[in-house]
This record gives structure tokens, sequence and C-alpha cells, in this order.
């Protein structure tokens, strides 16, 4: 199974939130008290927070059956009595990707039946016919034709098996449907509910762009490409590993942003798997999921060396670094697997020193990303949501936090505005999009301004260079705020980086733009999940 089809699949069965839910393992630190919090102190009007997903409804006029004796995932289990099965020969197939967001049926014994979230993707090749749902083949019988659409996705376990089975009831337009589907396992229903999902077409009255103008395009040969990072007149590209390639690092010298040219690639026995990179100086840091930190020399910044990994005293076998960041004369690396965030100084750059660790107390989640800033880290802490941490003494202490349901917390920018300190905060779910927070008084935290696009899609990175926020916002491409004023962010350029008929595009929620950066040279440097290294000029 692909990297991103098992990705699709935990990232569908955690948004159930029945129970905790991590792709990595660690101890968790013992509880301790969070800090109180107080009312916002603000100038500006806060805005209620919803959450990033909201209960709509029932998507369909359909029903699963829940009775014992209907066979889970049969066709004859979906009721589509009320449906108007004729509409779904109209919906367009030929190499079409779509997206859906599920409303799962869960019982509450004080309230009856409630929503929960999820999400799915299905793919259609050039002759219309079904190639992928949740990242993988369909299984037997599924059938999409004229006026079917009856959909199979099967993923083995080693003690079990986990079951999709989505069945159409409405076509809303050539472009959208809407239908019933059941989550078995070993054969038994684990939760009814409907879908509603669109094609991944570029947003109604957009064209390809808008204010940013492509410079030049790079292919990334190596794996699944998730981040860059520019010095030195050259661009370093990491991957992770997918089905069929391994993934590693890319050198592209962009000392003419018009003509990038390949330099090298590389990676480490047993050790492919890299998501995360920063420079400051001659060294180039990597975040590698097995082997944490590993630091190479880029005196010569066509051909990186290998110098060391990051030593952390305790910890000789694997440790899963996810990303990295540098401010000043320390490193900050977020570890899953440890559910810590790890920090270094970096004085001598080529040789980090581990001087602090943070674990969240409590937690749930794992740290994703964070940002430094004015003697505050601040932490996209997953499930746990944002947290801000005062790393000026020798001990981190946590200062406040923010939270909202169904939260993913994953990437954040921080800045001055009108004397006030505010964060820009993205997460990576179903519904993820850009949340503007005064940070001001870390015990009093308030959302005071939001931007979003397609529910169907996710927020993924961001970079903050003065009033101009720069957003990779996976299917939704590059998009270019101005925040000046930072309650009402302001898109001022877009450009649409996702295409269907991208090679390797695949059906997941991760696709497009995913990687940014904005070095001060003009350009703006952004990797696709399939296109590569694009580069742009600054609006």
């Amino acid at each position: 199974m692909s990297v991103r089809a098992v990705r699709l699949l935990l990232a569908l069965a955690c948004a159930t939130s029945l129970s905790a839910c991590s792709t990595e393992t660690g101890d968790a630190p013992p509880p301790r008290p969070a800090p109180d919090s107080v009312p916002y102190d603000g100038p500006w009007t806060p805005l209620e927070e919803q959450g990033e997903w909201v209960d709509p409804g029932p998507l369909a006029e359909c029903s699963v059956s829940t009775s014992a004796s209907a066979v889970c995932g049969s066709e004859s289990s979906f009721d589509l009595s009320r449906c108007d099965s004729a509409s779904l020969a109209g919906l367009e197939r030929e190499r079409a990707i779509y997206r859906a967001q599920i409303r799962y049926e869960l019982f509450n014994s004080a309230s009856g039946m409630n929503g929960a979230p999820g999400n799915v993707g299905f793919q259609f090749g050039a002759n219309g016919q079904l190639l992928s749902v949740m990242g993988v083949p369909p299984s037997s019988p599924s059938r999409v034709d004229t006026g079917t659409f009856f959909v199979l996705s099967q993923v083995p376990g080693p003690n079990s098996a986990y079951r999709f089975t989505f069945a159409g009831c409405k076509a809303t337009g050539p472009r959208t449907l809407t239908g019933c589907v059941s989550w078995c396992h070993n054969g038994q229903l684990r939760y009814p509910g409907t879908f509603r999902a669109e094609r991944m077409m570029w947003r109604e009255g957009e064209s390809e762009s808008s204010g940013l103008q492509r410079v030049s395009e790079s292919y990334v040969a190596v794996g699944l490409p998730v981040d860059v990072y520019v010095t030195r007149g050259h661009a370093y590209v990491v991957s992770q590993p997918t089905r069929d390639r391994q993934g590693g690092l890319t050198v592209f010298d962009v000392s003419d942003p018009s003509k990038p040219v390949k330099r090298t690639a590389l990676n480490r026995p047993n050790d492919n798997s890299w998501n995360g990179v920063w420079a400051k100086d001659d060294a180039l840091y990597i975040a590698s999921k097995v082997a944490g930190v590993l630091v190479y020399d880029i005196t010569d910044p066509a051909n990186p060396a290998f110098v060391r990994r990051a030593n952390v005293p305790g910890i000789t076998g694997t440790l899963n670094v996810h990303t990295v960041f540098v401010e000043g004369s320390r490193l900050y690396a977020m570890a899953p697997s440890t559910r810590e965030t790890l920090i270094f100084d970096i004085t001598r750059p080529l040789e980090p020193q581990l001087v602090m660790r943070y674990a969240y107390p409590g937690g749930t989640g794992y740290p994703h990303d964070s940002f430094a800033y004015d003697g505050r880290l601040y932490i996209n802490h997953t499930e746990d949501g944002f947290l801000a941490v005062d790393v000026t003494g020798t001990t981190p202490t946590l200062l406040g936090k923010y939270t909202y349901d169904h939260s993913y917390s994953h990437a954040n920018a921080v800045g001055t505005f009108n004397g006030r300190t505010v964060a820009f905060e993205g997460g990576e779910t179903l519904g993820a999009h850009l949340r503007v927070l005064d940070v001001t008084n870390p015990a009093g935290i308030a959302k005071v301004g939001e931007y979003k696009l397609r529910g169907l899609t996710s927020i993924h990175n961001l970079v903050l260079v003065g009033t101009r926020l720069y957003v990779a916002y996976y299917h939704e491409g590059v998009r270019v705020l101005d925040v000046a004023d930072p309650t009402q962010p302001r898109e001022v350029a877009y450009f649409n980086t996702f295409r269907e008929s991208d090679a390797a595009r695949a059906d997941g929620m991760y696709e497009g733009a995913i990687g940014m950066r904005v070095p001060g040279d003009g350009h703006i440097y952004v990797v696709d999940t399939s296109r590569g290294l694009l580069i742009f000029d600054e609006p």
C-alpha cells in the first residue's frame, strides 16, 4: 500500500474521534495542570470558534441498514429508494479526481445520533474507469457506469480487515455527487454515514494564476517531495519514500531561477524518509524519520557532506523528527516518536548540542511544527492544539494554548502588528484553514481573523514576510495574502499548482502545494507533491 494510502486511512479512522489516535509511539509525560486562562484583553473583536468541521447533518437522502441480517457493504444493505440514480449518468469521469467529505453517524446516549467527519478520494482514468479509492485500486464488485456508483475499498490488516463501501445517490451537477457509505470491520458494520464529493477542478471563476508568474518548474525524481530550503544559491528539496521510489535529498542550483540545474541527489542506507529541512551558515539540517536530525556540511553547496546525527542523550536507536526550525542560535526539532520538542544550541552550527526538551503535559498528540519568536516557542501540537511556550530560561514553561474541535494543528508563523503579537495558524485535516490568533497575552489567546477556501481541502505550510503571508494550500495551490490588517486577510495573488492530469497525481488529501520558502531574493520557491520544485516571481 502506498504511503499516501496509509496516511489517508489513518486520517479517516482518526477523524471519528472515538479514541486517541496517533501514528507514532512514545510514553506521554505525567499530566500537570495547564496555566490558568484569562479573558482576551486585545483591541480586536474575537470571532466565534466553530472548529475545523461543523456537522452539516445528513449529506444524502439514502441510508445504510443497521440490521444484523444485512451483509455489511453489500448493495442490498443500502436504501437508495429516495435517490435519483439516473442523474449519476451525467457525472464527469474522464481523468477526474474527486474528494469527498464523509459524515459518519455516531450514537450518543445523551443526544442521539451525532455526526463525525471523515474524508475519501476517488480517481478515474482517461477512459472514465475507476482507478483508485482511498489511494488503492477498488475492490470487486465495484461498478461505476451509467446510473450506478458502487465502490468498495478493502484494506487488510494483520488480524482484521476494514471495508469501506460507497453507494452514489444523486449527482447534483456534472462535478458533484452525494451518497452513502458503510465502514465495516471483519464483516460487521462499524459506522454508517453519508458523503458529498466534488471534482478537484480549480475553484469556480479562477484561472491557472493571478498575480504570480511562474519562472521555472523542475521535476523531483526522488520520492515524494515535501519541503524545501533555499540558501547560497541552491534549493534543497527533501522527499519521503513512495511505494516504488526511495526518498532523500535533491539539490538544485538556482543561481539562475529560470533555469535550475540539478546538482545531486542522496540519502543514507535504511534512512530515506526525510520530511523537513533548514540551514544555518555551513550546516544543513534534515528531519529524518529514523535518525532524528541529520547534519550536513554545505561549504560546497552543490555537494552536501554528511557530518553527524545530532546527539540526543538516552536515544541511540530510532528517533523520528518530523520538522526542524532555526532561529538565531537555536535549532528546534519536533519529534513525534517521543512527543517532544528538542532544543539544540547551534552556536557551532555543525555541532548541535541538546540544551532543553519540552513535552506537553498529558497530551495525546505530538509536536508537528513550531515557530520561535521573541523568547517564545509556538508549537503546533496536532490534536492538542496550539501551544505558547516560554523558552528563555533553562526549563521550557507552558504559557497558554488555543484549542478547537477536530483540531490537527500543523503549522504557524508569528509577527508583530499594531504593537500586538499575532500568530497565523493552520491545521492539516478536512476543512483545515487559516486562523489569525492574537497571542500577545498567551493565557488569553483569541481568534481575531480567518481565511478559508473549500472545506474539502486542507492548508499546509505558511511563510510570513512583512505584511505578506504565503500559503501552501495543497489542492488550492499557492495563495498570497495581504495581512497588514491581520483581522481581514486579503488574497492578492494565487497560482493553482494542482492539475488532475499531472503524473503520479493521486486521490488523497495531501496533494498539491506542500512546501514553501520566500528567502528574499525576489522569488517564491514551492514544492508540489507531483510537479516538484516550482519557482515564481514575488508579486
